[in-house]
């Protein structure tokens, strides 16, 4: 354990300045995608069955958490198809652009991780060229400080990058999931609407 503590903070200090902002990159793009999982996660969507949320539509006083909520705003002294269409655009404009917006903060979260990467890299080269017009005796430590920052920087940009292009790709579906699940709701709303205008 202290030997890994030691090489991570050897890691660290031949990273250089650029270690901070990539730091900051990473427990952004963390916290966002963390706290963006969840929100989907709480709204309880994604494990009912056609069936349960059908019987729903049908008896709005039966749907629970923020379906239920959704339901029963969408048919509350609802008269007319052009209601219906109302209501679910202010539901769709009240919850879908949360994620949109985190999304694109997200993404050019995970796109600045390499750009600082790119830049640590270019500020290691400058100090390996400097050490090598300098010359002297410490010629070496200098020229393998310089690349090894160059390197450091590079593998930590990529580190921080990779895993969060994935994380942004799993969170884009989620929003699709979210967005598909909302029309089928809307439309399964309107059937029920048609139904109950054909039987009065």
């Amino acid at each position: 354990m202290a030997d890994t503590l030691e090489y991570i903070a050897e890691t660290w200090q031949s990273g250089g300045v650029v270690m901070f902002p990539l730091l900051l990159v990473a427990l952004l793009i963390y916290t966002v995608a963390t706290n963006l999982l969840l929100s989907f996660g709480k709204r309880g969507y994604r494990h009912l069955k056609d069936e349960t949320v059908a019987g729903w539509v049908k008896t709005p006083t039966k749907g629970e958490g923020e379906v239920g909520e959704i339901i029963r705003y969408t048919q509350d002294e609802v008269q007319k198809m052009d209601e219906v269409h109302s209501r679910f655009s202010e539901v769709f404009a009240s919850r879908l652009p949360f994620f949109e917006r985190r999304l694109v903060f997200l993404n050019t979260l995970v796109a600045t991780a390499p750009l600082l990467g790119l830049l640590g890299t270019v500020m290691g080269m400058l100090v390996t060229f400097k050490g090598l017009s300098v010359g002297g005796g410490k010629l070496v430590d200098v020229v393998a400080s310089g690349i090894s920052e160059a390197l450091i920087t590079t593998e930590m940009g990529l580190l921080i990058a990779v895993p969060g292009y994935f994380m942004a790709y799993a969170i884009k579906r989620r929003k699709d999931e979210y967005e598909a699940f909302l029309v089928r709701l809307e439309s399964l709303t309107l059937q029920q609407f048609k139904r109950k205008a054909a039987a009065s």
